[in-house]
């Protein structure tokens, strides 16, 4: 197992600064965010040009990573492959065949994508049109020798009701899209609001848990008690704000890190368990982001054996 982390929190760096910092402060790997450009929401970044990416991009990533040392896990694309909007799902297919294309150049294993959701549409609806038009997205990373991995994220921002917008969230819809292919970027944060205990869902499906992120889970039980397990209705222009729960780094909220590490080690995982900071305490600035993430690397390092 390798200490790796996602560098979507890190918008206005270069990759090179991003590895430059990550090697120096005990991390082994990145999975490094591949987004067109920034401004669709927070936590993307476009630290590689995927949609143009010649031989001579190919070998300038490669030797910055064997400069620094570092592996390139994964790359980061999490957008909605079943959006609403034909234009926008075009828009995202397109780009995450040409993260795949740049993954086959770099001889990257996973690019990390999302499910998504029609939020028109009811939940069968969807499955019936994921079942349509995902299987040629496997296939197509397939005939390249890529895995497409999806991240668990509930993506409630995008339900206008706040409701899952990413039909990934359950071992139910696992199971589903494992059938179409596709397999698992494992993040026990959002199994733990949602009320699975992400140790118990580590030993079965262990076989398409391939890649996996560290992210924390601070819950308000007395806020819940106000707003319900469905979050806030009035959320004051932020769709993501559910008022009884936020995202922390590791070790400052309520995922048990040593169970976690112990089981994926007893189970044979042998991937990249990769930080994705998204945590509002430690936000705002770089000076803050890195602190959080050298919080993160303290916390997980000890647990990592080698």
């Amino acid at each position: 197992m390798r200490l790796g982390m996602l560098t979507a929190c890190l918008p206005q760096w270069t990759l090179e600064q991003c590895a430059g910092w990550a090697k120096n402060n005990g991390y082994e790997a990145l999975e490094v965010a591949v987004w067109p450009g920034t401004g669709g929401r927070d936590f993307e970044a476009a630290h590689l040009p995927v949609a143009e990416f010649g031989p001579e991009q190919v070998d300038a990533t490669k030797d910055l990573f064997q400069r620094y040392g570092l592996e390139l896990s994964a790359f980061a694309y999490y957008e909605n492959n079943l959006h609403p909007d034909p234009a926008r799902r075009e828009e995202i297919r397109t780009h995450l065949k040409h993260s795949i294309d740049a993954a086959q150049a770099l001889g990257v294993p996973y690019v990390g994508t999302f499910i998504g959701r029609d939020w028109t549409k009811s939940v069968a609806d969807n499955l019936a049109e994921g079942q349509r038009v995902l299987p040629e997205l496997v296939d197509y990373a397939g005939e390249r020798g890529v895995k497409l991995i999806v991240e668990n994220c509930v993506m409630e921002g995008w339900h206008p009701d706040g409701y899952p917008g990413n039909l990934a969230y359950s071992p139910e819809l696992w199971e589903w899209m494992f059938s179409l292919g596709f397999y698992l970027n494992w993040d026990p944060s959002h199994l733990t609001w949602i009320g699975i205990d992400p140790v118990e869902t580590i030993a079965p499906y262990i076989d398409r848990i391939v890649h996996a992120q560290a992210k924390d889970v601070e819950l308000d039980p007395a806020a819940r008690n106000r707003y319900g397990f469905f979050g806030k209705v009035d959320k004051g222009g932020n769709p993501w704000d559910m008022g009884w729960w936020r995202y922390r780094v590791p070790g400052l909220g309520q995922v048990d890190w040593p169970k976690v590490v112990d089981r994926l080690y007893e189970h044979g995982f042998t991937g990249t368990l990769s930080v994705e900071h998204e945590d509002p305490v430690w936000g705002g600035d770089d000076e803050r982001i890195t602190q959080g993430l050298r919080i993160a690397q303290r916390t997980l390092r000890p647990l990592i054996v080698g």
